[in-house]
């Protein structure tokens, strides 16, 4: 049986090596950060997300208006809230900016 195996784990090497060595230009001309490229995409799910959700928000809070039943606190923190997370890219920027990064 040791002789079976020994043989299929050349064959399998034999076979991936071709297509591991085929893939290693492409790895070499690679451009972008995969860092940046990463927190590109995580950035526009969270955005994805918290768009219904922040139009959900808004009604939730409108209904509790309509029935005098919302603080002005909860109204504020709601309206930062969706300011800080939607004007996140543009905040980030500033303060690269202001540090000269």
């Amino acid at each position: 049986m040791k002789r079976i195996s020994a043989r299929w784990n050349g064959v399998a090497i034999a076979l991936l090596a071709p297509m591991i060595l085929g893939l290693l230009p492409d790895l070499a001309l690679a451009q972008a950060s995969p860092f940046l490229t990463g927190a590109n995409a995580l950035q526009t799910n969270i955005l994805a997300w918290l768009t219904p959700l922040a139009i959900i928000l808004i009604m939730v809070l409108g209904g509790m208006a309509m029935a005098n039943r919302m603080s002005w606190g909860w109204c504020m923190g709601a309206i930062i809230g969706i300011a800080i997370s939607f004007g996140a890219p543009q905040i980030v920027t500033w303060v690269r900016g202001m540090f000269g990064v």
